[in-house]
C-alpha cells in the first residue's frame, strides 16, 4: 500500500497574478492530488495538497519554479495528518 500524505506550503515570490494557482491546480489534478491553492494578502500563495507520497513529492519540486512567469523565492512546508477533499481547488 502507497503511503499518503499531506503538505502545507507557503509559496513566496512573484507567485500572484501570473497563473500560479490555475497551473498548481493542473499539476496537482495531473498527479490525482487533492487539496487546495489560495492567494494570501502578504502576496504568498498557500497550497495544501494531499495523495500519495512520491506524487506529493513531485507537485512539491514543481512549487520550487512554478509556472513560466512566476519567481519563487521562498519555498516551505510542513506535513500534516491526512486529510480529505473533493477534488484539487483554487480559492
Amino acid at each position: 500500500m502507497t503511503e499518503k500524505i499531506c503538505i502545507h506550503c507557503f509559496v513566496a515570490g512573484k507567485v500572484q497574478g501570473v497563473w500560479f494557482r490555475a497551473s498548481t491546480q493542473e499539476q496537482a489534478e495531473k498527479l490525482g492530488l487533492t487539496g487546495f491553492a489560495r492567494n494570501l494578502p502578504d502576496g504568498r500563495v498557500e497550497v495544501i495538497a494531499c495523495g500519495e507520497k512520491d506524487k506529493v513529492a513531485k507537485l512539491y519540486e514543481w512549487l520550487k519554479e512554478g509556472p513560466e512567469l512566476a519567481r519563487v523565492t521562498d519555498l516551505s512546508y510542513e506535513e500534516l495528518p491526512w486529510q480529505t477533499y473533493r477534488g484539487f481547488e483554487t480559492l
